[in-house]
């Protein structure tokens, strides 16, 4: 789609808990978080390095909570890539969205898959972890 060039910008919005299968780092971060030897899961982040163009941004809303190792530090810098990162400013949007939904201007149900009760909700984190029937959304009901 770009030629070879690569994307102008990237976005790692999983953060530590990402779960790639069949790559060779994937598999060594999943084994070091298993015995405690690392926190996070960085192989998007190394995607995101390696794939985006040179001069190019890369987004990292997903939360990290430790150190991320094997980072091409390399290629970032040789790309002359950018990083912004930091959670969503969620207050800056909160008002404004609460009111477009109250007004009826904008309907975010679609993207509730599962609604539960209180006691269900272990069970449907494990659903929605294990990434199964669809679980995208869950809305928890007391």
């Amino acid at each position: 789609m770009t030629s070879g060039r690569g994307p102008d910008r990237c976005i790692d919005a999983v953060g530590c808990e990402a779960h790639a299968a069949g790559s060779f780092d994937a598999v060594v971060d999943k084994v070091k978080t298993a015995v405690n030897l690392g926190t996070d899961r960085a192989h998007v982040l190394r995607e995101a390095i390696m794939c985006c163009r040179k001069a190019g941004t890369i987004s990292v809303p997903g939360a990290y909570v430790g150190f991320p190792d094997k980072l091409p530090f390399g290629a970032f810098m040789n790309k002359g890539l950018t990083m912004k990162s930091g959670q969503t400013h969620m207050q800056r949007y909160l008002a404004p969205l609460l009111a477009k939904i109250e007004s009826k201007e904008i309907d975010p149900s679609f993207v509730i898959t599962h609604e539960v009760s209180l006691a269900d909700a272990p069970a449907a984190y494990a659903t929605f972890r294990d990434k199964k029937d669809g679980c995208i959304k869950v809305v928890v009901r007391p």
